[in-house]
């Protein structure tokens, strides 16, 4: 049986939040640092799936040229059909089924790229393997919380812990289930 890992590589403010209201992501560049992408460019080697949600792929297509996962396998979660566009399918059907699907698949690791209805819908199901989580060292008060109420317990083991210059702060933990 194959086991792909579902993993969940993502930044978030001290207090919980993935963005300020209005989907502003500014304070990420508060550890903007010349030469360092904080392990980034490891893990995208070691991915060859990314799963998202479609208002996180809007925002990234409103910022950039082109789509960075384009080398990728990439699933854009929606609700509205729409054409592939290259190695990017638009997914309209069960999020829990595409998961289970890819894990059962040969293949490197599965990222999940936000956003937090993905991210939660996933938490429901137990379907995230591993949460690597870059705490940035702000309190922004308000906005997309990355983790909502609502969702079972789950166990995790700390794998490792990073500080970072910057007062980045990264967290790797693996999911031991209930």
């Amino acid at each position: 049986m194959v086991d792909r890992k579902v993993i969940l590589y993502i930044a978030m403010s001290l207090d919980g939040y993935i963005a300020k209201p209005n989907d502003d992501l500014g304070f990420l560049s508060l550890v903007e640092q010349e030469g360092e992408d904080y392990g980034y460019a490891t893990f995208i080697a070691s991915v060859d799936t990314v799963v998202m949600g479609r208002k996180t792929y809007d925002w990234i297509m409103r910022h950039v040229p082109e789509f960075h996962h384009a080398d990728k396998r990439s699933y854009i979660i929606t609700r509205t059909p729409k054409p592939a566009i290259g190695n990017t399918s638009f997914y309209t059907a069960d999020l829990k089924d595409l998961i289970l699907k890819l894990k059962s698949e040969a293949g490197k690791k599965i990222f999940i790229d936000g956003g937090a209805e993905i991210v939660n819908a996933l938490l429901r199901d137990n379907l995230i393997d591993e949460f690597v989580i870059s705490i940035i060292p702000i309190l922004v008060g308000n906005g997309t919380k990355l983790f909502q109420d609502g969702r079972p317990e789950q166990n995790l083991k700390l794998v490792s812990t990073k500080q970072f210059k910057t007062g980045l702060t990264q967290l790797h933990y693996k999911s031991i289930g209930v």
